[in-house]
């Protein structure tokens, strides 16, 4: 994995990959930034939901629960004064036919196995997900 930072002006910094994928990042206006991308704590809160909803979609495949779709809403809270993200609590809402503790199954083998997720795990920054399951009408 390679990641490349470069700084462009201010607070902006243009971060890239070995894949010719690039994201910038700055801070908000009200810390001095131009919040012309997200700031980069809030960029490990975006990764944390991209890793939820990848590692479930692959835990799914793997128990053979389908779904016809998948949205995960987190807040990372940073109280005023502390120095970083010090909990994370969130929705996953799924639309399936699967049985809602089969859901909340593949919600917990999710976080176990999400890369992203046992950073946090290591960091002792709490993650709690309440998965709700949204029903499918029709044909699937």
């Amino acid at each position: 994995m390679q990641a490349i930072g470069t700084w462009k002006n201010g607070y902006e910094t243009l971060l890239e990959d070995a894949h010719a994928h690039s994201v910038v990042v700055d801070l908000p206006i009200d810390e001095g930034g131009r919040s012309i991308g997200p700031s980069a704590l809030e960029l490990c809160a975006l990764s944390l939901a991209g890793c939820i909803t990848t590692i479930f979609a692959v835990v799914a495949r793997k128990r053979h629960l389908a779904f016809q779709g998948m949205t995960v809403a987190l807040e990372a809270e940073r109280p005023p004064g502390a120095r970083t993200i010090t909990r994370v609590r969130g929705t996953l809402r799924v639309r399936t036919r699967a049985e809602p503790t089969e859901v909340e199954t593949v919600l917990r083998l999710t976080l176990k196995s999400c890369p992203v997720g046992v950073l946090f795990e290591q960091a002792h920054i709490p993650v709690e997900i309440t998965p709700i399951v949204m029903p499918v009408s029709g044909p699937f």
